[in-house]
């Protein structure tokens, strides 16, 4: 009579299963697949167009839910394939792990754990990359990773190349992934984050074979020129519509707007020069001739830095459409001192056009920087004072 695998009732309450991608991995995707089902019998294996032996082995366990197809798609799309299969049969959740024999089966139920403390999170198995087996190519990668997740997110997670990973499939099921290789792990890292979904980590065992007898499809210059190509994407998004969109939907909700308040404007850990400089910072950007870009490269250079980014990017919307046309004329009218003789003299009022730029532009680039720096100078200066004396008034009440 056969045992019943260790986690049985946990995984079936849970509806969770054990999802395996592989491709040519003949040497290690049986050991694999019996350590898992000593936990669990909810295994799922996606055959990503094995071309050596896995398509006999699988043949030779029937009681294994698999999927198959003929071309290697890469890693992300068995994934994505996989996912898909798991939602249809039931599943909630889809434990992923790899299977070149890196990743420990016992280290299953940590991941059962962490689910009952973070129900709807994505769980990383955190592996310790300061061993002595980890290729320096796998050490940088993760470094790499690592740092462009928190550009990506502001999240901070020691490990987010690792593909043991726990999902909670319904809460991916409406976001259209586009990336089908080793990249899609970063693409449904940030994305999901991006959603809102926590992204939590529990330590694991990993293990790397010596260099002579380990099997790596990742190739460096393909996969890692994708992987820059995608974080280039991701950042860019980010700056542009991510944290401006968050940012906004911060003032929108008066619970988040008062935290915002108490911790950033009257930031205790800020100094007073620092919210100054902030202010002035943000405005500068608010103004500087950069037309669709000011807050994206606020943010950015707010993060860069370390100044109070929601203070550079309150400042920074000095520029919205009402204050346009001042903008414009005054910027003129600072350029007029650098153009001299040939400076164009215009009035404020409906004339000043997109092509009255366009015909004056040196003298409108000359005079908004003029003016994003004297107006950096003044709100800067003005802020400074006003917190002092704001810091004072409170201090008598109290």
């Amino acid at each position: 009579m056969m045992r019943t695998p260790l986690y049985q009732d946990e995984f079936d309450a849970l509806h969770a299963c054990v999802l395996i991608p592989t491709y040519n991995n003949e040497k290690s995707l049986l050991s694999v697949i019996n350590d898992v089902s000593g936990y669990t019998s909810n295994i799922l294996i996606v055959n990503d167009g094995s071309t050596d032996s896995t398509a006999g082995i699988l043949g030779s366990l029937p009681d294994v839910q698999t999927i198959s197809y003929n071309d290697n798609k890469g890693k992300g799309w068995a994934l994505r394939k996989g996912f898909e299969a798991a939602v249809k049969q039931g599943y909630h959740y889809a434990i992923t792990i790899d299977s070149d024999g890196q990743h420990f089966a016992k280290d299953l139920p940590s991941f059962l754990e962490k689910n009952r403390q973070s129900p709807d999170a994505i769980i990383i198995g955190a592996r310790n990359m300061e061993q002595e087996s980890v290729p320096g190519k796998s050490s940088f990668g993760h470094k790499f990773s690592n740092f462009w997740f928190k550009v990506e997110t502001g999240i901070t997670t020691p490990d987010t190349q690792s593909g043991y990973r726990m999902y909670p499939l319904l809460l991916l099921q409406d976001i259209h992934f586009i990336t089908r290789r080793y990249e899609f792990e970063i693409e449904v890292l940030v994305r999901s984050a991006w959603k809102g979904i926590v992204v939590e980590s529990v330590p694991v065992s990993v293990y790397y074979a010596p260099k002579e007898t380990r099997v790596s499809h990742f190739r460096p210059f393909k996969d890692f020129s994708r992987i820059s190509v995608l974080n280039t994407v991701l950042v860019i998004l980010t700056f542009l519509y991510i944290k401006p969109r968050n940012f906004l939907r911060t003032l929108a909700n008066k619970k988040k707007r008062k935290q915002l308040l108490e911790d950033h404007f009257l930031n205790p850990h800020h100094s007073d020069e620092l919210k100054a400089v902030s202010i002035g910072f943000g405005v500068f950007m608010g103004i500087i001739p950069i037309w669709g870009f000011q807050l994206a490269t606020a943010i950015f250079l707010s993060i860069i830095l370390k100044l109070n980014k929601p203070l550079v990017i309150v400042a920074a919307n000095i520029s919205i459409p009402p204050m346009i046309p001042v903008i414009i004329y005054l910027s003129y009218k600072m350029g007029s001192y650098w153009m001299g003789a040939d400076a164009l003299n215009i009035p404020f009022d409906r004339s000043i056009t997109l092509q009255t730029i366009y015909d004056n532009l040196q003298q409108y680039i000359y005079g908004s920087i003029t003016l994003a720096t004297v107006a950096a100078i003044a709100f800067g200066l003005v802020s400074y004072l006003l917190l002092k004396i704001f810091k004072r008034n409170t201090s008598v009440v109290a």
